[in-house]
């Protein structure tokens, strides 16, 4: 198993923004992808601070499905969305799972 983190700065006021785009990207996911789950996170202390953590059955599917052409003209018209929302680019952290524990 393999996740990503991914640490954004939101406009004060634009946190729905990245919510909702979390059902945009679910509109164009493709079976198949590896896509095991998606959490969106809000900083208690800090709410122009979100986390989006993503996991993937693996780092090849994960990243087979970032160049995917067939999620393309999602993507574009999801960046286009979320452009007035992000205070800066996201930042990416790439995670190995060690453990999953489920109760």
């Amino acid at each position: 198993m393999w996740a990503q983190l991914s640490t954004v700065r939101v406009k004060e006021g634009k946190t729905d923004a990245v919510a909702g785009a979390m059902e945009q990207l679910r509109a164009f996911e493709q079976p198949g992808s590896g896509l095991l789950r998606t959490i969106v996170m809000e900083d208690q202390k800090d709410p122009t601070r979100m986390f989006v953590l993503v996991m993937f059955e693996s780092e090849q599917k994960a990243r087979f499905r970032e160049s995917d052409p067939r999620r393309q003209d999602g993507i574009r018209a999801l960046r286009t969305s979320l452009a007035d929302a992000l205070d800066a680019a996201p930042e990416y952290t790439d995670l190995t799972v060690v453990a999953d524990l489920v109760p």
